[in-house]
């Protein structure tokens, strides 16, 4: 028997969303939607939304709700999501939250947690210069960190008013965000 569990995992560039979203997938055994790696991937491989979203994410700007939308329920829409997921990288905007709320209705699924990794700017951004990809220079990063708090901190609000949303400091061990996030999980 399956338990199904579909989250969100929130947290600015470096707060490790990454780390965290593929240690919460295995242990729960539900797929992985990273929006940001199915992003890069398709503008690699010159896709057509993969053109359509290269000077976006190019420029560190967020790529248009319309656009996101239709791609996140794509995602929504594959089987291997059918008994839970974890998504990472979306939304971004308090807007992209409602919309998600409409899409999960409209498919006959319900999002079981918000995950935010607490992390400070300054901590982030030293994450940042540690890592090694291409879209981590300091600038776009910059770039990135603010959107991340102009945009993204009103969806905290959003799923805390839905009472949807765990907070978690992001400054601890991998071990220790990973024991709070489950006891919080499973104790819910």
């Amino acid at each position: 028997m399956y338990i199904v569990v579909r989250l969100i995992i929130l947290g600015g560039p470096g707060a490790g969303k990454g780390t965290q979203a593929n240690l919460l997938c295995q242990n729960l055994q539900i797929p992985l939607i990273s929006i940001g790696d199915l992003l890069r991937e398709a503008i690699a491989n010159q896709a057509k939304l993969g053109q359509v979203v290269q000077p976006y994410v190019e420029k560190g700007d967020l790529v248009p709700d319309p656009t996101m939308i239709k791609f996140v329920r794509q995602q929504l829409l594959e089987s291997d999501v059918n008994y839970g997921w974890l998504m990472d990288g979306y939304p971004r905007t308090a807007f992209q939250a409602e919309e998600l709320h409409f899409l999960l209705d409209d498919l006959g699924q319900k999002l079981d947690w918000a995950i935010y990794l607490k992390v400070s700017e300054a901590e982030l951004m030293n994450r940042c210069k540690e890592r090694s990809r291409t879209d981590d220079d300091p600038e776009i990063v910059q770039r990135r960190i603010d959107l991340f708090y102009e945009r993204t901190i009103p969806i905290l609000e959003y799923y805390e008013y839905r009472q949807k949303l765990l907070t978690i400091n992001g400054d601890e061990t991998i071990t220790q965000i990973q024991k709070e996030i489950s006891e919080k999980i499973s104790s819910q």
